[in-house]
């Protein structure tokens, strides 16, 4: 059951990623005038390199170890709940990396 609901969780967000995407990449077209494809694939390809970069939330715990560390307490633990199921891990797989290799083979 967590599976299917991390599977889901990866398309929900692949597919509002898809269409945030495609109405910048519109934007973009518009403003500076040029391909449309070519603009998406450009497009998609940046995001789905944030997405694997910043797909849990290492980045933005990296700025608390040291106030932390000062008080004596242990890093941040990513806790379950939130309604999150994939981790970083799976965002990158299911959602990051598709949004790459869809971003190449469009600019190709």
């Amino acid at each position: 059951m967590t599976v299917v609901r991390g599977l889901r969780e990866a398309l929900m967000l692949f597919l509002i990623a898809t269409v945030l995407v495609a109405a910048a990449a519109a934007v973009w077209v518009a403003v500076d005038g040029g391909d449309y494809i070519s603009r998406l694939g450009i497009a998609l390809m940046v995001v789905g390199a944030l997405f694997g970069v910043t797909g849990d939330l290492t980045l933005s715990r990296i700025g608390m170890l040291g106030p932390r560390a000062t008080f004596g307490l242990a890093p941040e633990r990513e806790e379950a709940g939130g309604g999150r199921v994939l981790t970083g891990v799976g965002i990158f797989l299911f959602v990051g990396l598709p949004l790459m290799l869809i971003g190449i083979l469009l600019i190709t």
